[in-house]
């Protein structure tokens, strides 16, 4: 806490300290005349219950003059494990937004500084903390970064000169019967803080299955439902915002309110379902739409490219994206990932999916393989549950190893131009990036009964296409140069192929043109509305969300209007 932060004199030192006056279209920002003194964030501290939390960056052992050896060589072997960053006020996944100011892997020389992380967060354990923090916010012209785990690619959980609410300690958890106009059944009720593993395992123990990433550590209240997500329970049950059934949020004029589809909130209801995270308020709550346990399958394969050509390599490649919609309309979600020397399924769910039928799904490709002379691997087996089955075939993903893009590839495209798009996946693969991709069906025949703002184009989605580049920590020009591939090369090869989709926003290029289109379609115009309705003060910002564009971010990070 504030009071008890040992380093809070090192953060002064990390923190612009000349007073100069402020641009009035920008937030107030360190160093600026407006800049509250330390006074009054202490008594801003006492109106938080003395939860206020003053940022020292994870990193800062690996610096001068608080280099501690030990200490660094144990950050730098640990982190790229999600839970290192998780539970810290203000550590983040995503290393292009970090700026490289204070880590393991630069010069014990080099100054650490704050760069773009927040200046302070608010440890939120009660709604008031939340109206007491946004309304400092507001009085001082503060930016406001809402935050949980800091697991976020396009760097929405982190801003310069920002204070987070960091709403990660809210784990409340209720497993309840629910009843409305348009669904009847069983309901997890998960606090702000509630990651997918914690969701999982609370499911498991009332026999029930709940939606989900495929990452455990990954909050479900937050970006993830807010930005549709997808899961490995999707081609069954639908995107995690079609779970929504009710919200608690506490909005940008400090109002604890409660949304559901059919009450005066329906408006915002619908927007936080699927409409982009970080816009409309503080989540206190989302209650889900939670569904009887089954057993599930699992499956498992690959091969590599030794002792094929390339064209055969590729050959392959096109034959699994032919065999995907008998999987996933089925039940099945699968997830994949090829570079130009190696294919891998890793892995492939199926709910309510005897082992043996899972098999049978997807023998048309390993009898392909087979005819192409191809020699692979294989694993499945049948599990009494969806927790058992994650935690032995999914489980934690490696974090601030790789810059991210991507794009939805329609059905359509698979059934009349599946050439052109292994050749678009040929071309980014050969040049030395990543494929991740997540088959499923998230059809409205399949999602039935819901109305949310989801990117429309999902709901023709076959192919969920991830491109990665693999992150170097000192090499800052290259990575730059990276990033210009993936919006100009990359996710430019994919948009012709399927020019009329669009980019799931929680994976996407964060540079991606036009995102107004791509990211949220036809909604776009309509939850710009909703936010002006329930942010008036515009309080909320993040990157490629919604009013987003209303705003630019200057080099030294402060958030100005344009």
């Amino acid at each position: 806490m504030f009071g008890q932060v040992t380093g809070l004199s090192l953060l002064t030192g990390l923190l612009a300290t000349a007073s100069v006056k402020a641009d009035s279209n920008c937030r107030c920002f360190p160093g600026d005349a407006c800049w509250p003194a330390q006074d009054v964030w202490a008594k801003f501290n006492e109106s938080v219950d003395g939860r206020l939390v003053a940022t020292v960056p994870l990193g800062t052992p690996c610096h001068d003059p608080n280099y501690n050896a030990a200490e660094c060589q144990k950050l730098s072997e640990q982190w790229t494990d999600p839970a290192l960053h998780y539970e810290t006020s203000s550590s983040i996944m995503a290393p292009w937004f970090t700026n490289g100011t204070c880590d393991p892997f630069h010069p014990e020389s080099k100054p650490c500084t704050i760069g773009n992380y927040v200046v302070y967060a608010v440890d939120v354990a009660k709604p008031e903390h939340v109206s007491t923090a946004l309304k400092f916010a507001k009085e001082h012209n503060i930016r406001v970064v809402p935050r949980n785990t800091g697991h976020d690619y396009n760097g929405k959980s982190t801003g310069a000169g920002a204070l987070a609410i960091w709403m990660h300690h809210i784990k409340d958890i209720e497993i309840k019967d629910y009843k409305d106009t348009h669904y009847q059944g069983k309901a997890i009720k998960m606090g702000a803080g509630v990651q997918g593993g914690e969701a999982y395992e609370a499911g498991y123990n009332a026999g029930l299955q709940v939606v989900g990433g495929e990452c455990p550590t990954v909050g479900i209240a937050g970006g993830y439902t807010q930005g549709g997500g997808h899961s490995a329970l999707s081609s069954r049950y639908g995107l995690g915002a079609d779970q929504a059934l009710e919200w608690e949020v506490i909005d940008g004029e400090g109002n604890f309110i409660t949304a559901t589809r059919d009450n005066e909130y329906s408006d915002l209801y619908w927007a936080l379902s699927g409409g982009g995270g970080g816009s409309y308020g503080i989540t206190w709550s989302l209650t889900a739409k939670a569904h009887t346990g089954t057993p599930v399958s699992g499956y498992n394969l690959s091969f590599t490219n030794d002792g094929m050509s390339q064209d055969t390599f590729y050959e392959a490649v096109s034959l699994w994206q032919t065999v995907l919609p008998s999987v996933v309309d089925a039940g099945a979600m699968a997830v994949w990932m090829f570079t130009n020397t190696s294919f891998m399924i890793t892995p492939l769910t199926g709910p309510n999916i005897p082992v043996a039928d899972l098999e049978a799904l997807v023998k048309p490709f390993t009898d392909g393989l087979t005819k192409l002379g191809i020699t692979y691997t294989t694993y499945s087996k049948q599990f009494d549950s969806y927790l058992e089955e994650f935690n032995a075939m999914q489980g934690a993903i490696e974090v601030a190893t790789a810059q991210y893009g991507g794009w939805l590839i329609p059905r359509s495209v698979v059934e009349n131009n599946n050439d052109g798009l292994t050749a678009a996946y040929r071309h980014i693969t050969e040049d030395g990036a990543t494929f991740i991709g997540v088959g499923l069906n998230v059809s409205k025949a399949l999602v039935g009964d819901v109305d949310n703002a989801v990117l429309p184009a999902w709901r023709e989605t076959l192919i969920h296409s991830t491109i990665t580049t693999p992150w170097k920590w000192n090499a800052r020009s290259e990575m730059l140069a990276e990033q210009d591939k993936m919006t100009n090369d990359y996710i430019s090869a994919l948009t012709k192929v399927a020019p009329n989709s669009g980019a799931y926003l929680n994976e996407a290029d964060f540079r991606q043109p036009n995102f107004q289109k791509y990211f949220y379609g036809d909604n776009y115009a309509t939850l710009r509305k909703i936010k002006a309705k329930y942010d008036p003060d515009n309080l909320f910002y993040a990157t490629t969300a919604v009013g987003s564009d209303e705003w630019t971010v200057r080099e030294d990070g402060r958030l100005c209007s344009v």
